[in-house]
Parts: structure tokens; C-alpha cells; sequence
């Protein structure tokens, strides 16, 4: 804990009568978008499998964490080490089959037991409780889909959603004949709520999915670009022609 309780210290300096102006101005509600930046660096460093920066972007996040802890331990609120003590034993006792003499038979039947500690913890009052709220849209989804799905509130398989896709899609169309701008938003939401639902029940992240799928389109449209750019050409003075044609290159390597 040495090097922990060093860089609270810094934090401390930093805050200190002496210390940096701006560091001294930031609340937990001033930070918070920090950490969601300094996160989702994280996340692209962990997909690139870049080792020197997921080490960098996971001090990152420790220090934005470290800096949230220390502020409310100015206010005498809580410190740095009760956060560690009381994750360390929520950890444990979510952990019987590791802590105690519970023998688990399988991940399923860790993950259901996990939240049943979890629901029993908090005392829920629904089973949709404790989902973050700011989650990205696709997870959030996400969870919602699959704690429904643990009470039996959910589709039979994948060929069952893709009625309800077609159905959904009829609905649509419809909204965009009538060029209903609320209607067509709120059709075109169901559209994905359901297409997120074909992704749990195939046990694929739609986050992650996309995220590939973007990776994917800027890779091609980089190919574009430089191959335009090295015809002496740019993308305002090329025609949709010969982008498609450059896209089916990229596309092809």
C-alpha cells in the first residue's frame, strides 16, 4: 500500500495551500467526466492489447479514483482505506464458493447466486434496480434484457426475436410513410432494443460488436483517403463512384 498511500499524498499536495489552482477546484461532479474519459482510454488500450498503455491508462484511472477518494476524506465523509476494506469484504462474501463451503457447480450457477447476495445486500425492491443508468444506451439495454431474462421474461431463441424484428420493422416503415418524426424515433429505438436482445440470446456484447464494426469502417475509410491522397486527390473531389470503388479495395485487403 506504500505507493498507494504516496499518491494520495500527491493528491493531498496538489490540494494543498500550495498547491495546483485547478486540482484544487475539482469536485466528484467536476471529475466524473475525467473518469469516464480516462476509462474508456482504458478500454481502447485493452483492445489494441497495447501493455505500456494499459499500464499508463490504468494509473490514469487509479489516480481520478484516488483523487474522488480524497476529497471525501477532506469532508471527513469516508477515506481511502474504508473503500478498500469495504470492497474487500463485499468481495468475499460474494464469494462463498471461494471464502466459504459453498461448492458452486458451474458459472451459472455462480453468476445467479452473485446476485442473489447482491439483491439480498441492497434489499431491491425490483430486479432492475442497481443498473447504472448512465451505461451507454447498447448496454444498458443489455442488462435490462438479461435480468429480465433471469425471472423467465424473455424469447425462446434467436428465431423467436426475429418475428418480433420483422413486426418491429413493419411498424417503422409505417412511421416513416407518415413521416411521424416522434413515431419514427420511437420505432426505430424498438428496432434496437430488439437487435440487443438477438445479442444477448447469442451471447455477444452489441457494445462490443459495434465497437468492431466502427474499428472496421475507419480502418476501410483510411485506406481511402490515403489511396485518394496518393492520386493527388482528396475526398471533397472524388465522386461516391470512386469511393465505393476504393471502399471495395479495402474491403478486398
Amino acid at each position: 500500500m506504500a505507493n498507494l498511500s504516496r499518491l494520495e499524498d500527491i493528491v493531498a499536495s496538489l490540494r494543498g495551500e500550495n498547491g495546483c489552482p485547478w486540482d484544487k477546484k475539482q469536485t466528484p461532479f467536476t471529475l466524473k467526466q475525467y473518469l469516464l474519459e480516462e476509462v474508456y482510454e482504458l478500454i481502447e488500450a485493452i483492445e489494441e492489447e497495447n501493455i505500456e498503455a494499459i499500464k499508463e491508462e490504468l494509473g490514469d484511472v487509479l489516480f481520478i479514483l484516488v483523487f474522488i477518494a480524497h476529497i471525501y476524506k477532506e469532508k471527513n465523509i469516508f477515506n481511502l482505506e474504508e473503500i478498500v476494506q469495504y470492497v474487500a469484504e463485499k468481495m468475499i462474501r460474494r464469494h462463498p464458493h471461494v471464502f466459504g463451503q459453498v461448492k458452486a457447480k458451474d458459472i451459472e450457477t455462480i453468476r445467479t447466486r452473485w446476485e442473489e447476495i447482491k439483491n439480498k445486500e441492497k434489499k431491491k425492491k425490483s430486479i432492475l434496480n442497481g443498473i447504472p443508468k448512465t451505461l451507454p444506451a447498447l448496454s444498458l439495454a443489455y442488462k435490462i434484457g438479461e435480468r429480465a431474462s433471469k425471472v423467465g421474461f424473455d424469447w425462446k431463441n434467436v428465431e423467436d426475436v426475429f418475428e418480433k424484428m420483422i413486426e418491429e420493422t413493419e411498424e417503422f416503415k409505417k412511421a416513416l410513410k407518415e413521416n411521424d418524426t416522434e413515431k419514427i424515433k420511437e420505432e426505430l429505438g424498438d428496432i434496437l432494443f430488439t437487435w440487443v436482445n438477438i445479442a444477448r440470446l447469442l451471447k455477444i456484447s452489441p457494445e462490443e460488436a459495434l465497437r468492431g464494426t466502427i474499428k472496421k469502417f475507419k480502418e476501410r475509410f483510411y485506406f481511402i483517403e490515403n489511396e485518394l491522397k496518393r492520386k493527388g486527390k482528396s475526398l471533397n473531389n472524388a465522386s461516391l463512384y470512386e469511393m465505393d470503388h476504393l471502399w471495395e479495395q479495402a474491403k478486398r485487403k
